[in-house]
């Protein structure tokens, strides 16, 4: 029988537990973007690590509900962005948006590969090193956010999210 003790949870709980905020995104753009990943490893102040859900179908049988596994979907993924005064890393999703589907003449880009990009969130450790890395795979914006402006505001930096739709995750500890 195991003793579940503090010093026994201690000795379970490697490198001290995984920290929120040891991460870090690298970003894939289109080259028509013309973003700057190294730039964005930086100024993306916030994001997850990515779900997935296996849905379930129900099958009837004699007054009985059998549930089998259906097929695997991918929500959304969002980033939070400190933004900059040249808008480097704004101008480059919009770029990208635009792209894809044009502000003036609601047409853009229809090759998939044209403007779907990889990108990898990893979880990092104490000293920097990787613990576990995600590459999200053919990647790309569907939303911008605003950014509020008033002359109240005068202790903060400006942030943005960007949610990203996408066909899949791989991770380095799947097939």
């Amino acid at each position: 029988m195991a003793t579940l003790g503090v010093d026994a949870f201690k000795a379970k709980l490697i490198g001290g537990g995984a920290r929120p905020n040891l991460f870090k995104v690298t970003m894939g753009f289109p080259g028509f973007a013309g973003g700057n990943s190294e730039q964005c490893s930086f100024m993306i102040k916030g994001a997850t690590l990515p779900a997935s859900t296996v849905g379930a179908i129900e099958v009837s049988f004699r007054g009985r509900k059998l549930k089998i596994a259906g097929d695997r979907t991918f929500a959304n993924w969002t980033i939070t962005v400190i933004n900059d005064t040249k808008m480097d890393i704004r101008n480059s999703f919009e770029r990208w948006m635009n792209g894809i589907n044009s502000h003036s003449t609601n047409s853009g880009l229809t090759n998939p590969l044209a403007y779907q990009a990889d990108l990898m969130i990893e979880q990092l450790d104490k000293a920097g090193v990787t613990t576990k890395s995600y590459m999200i795979r053919g990647a790309f914006p569907t939303l911008v956010s605003e950014i509020a402006l008033s002359y109240d505001t005068n202790d903060t930096v400006e942030e943005f999210t960007v949610e990203l739709a996408y066909q899949y995750w791989d991770s380095n500890t799947t097939t």
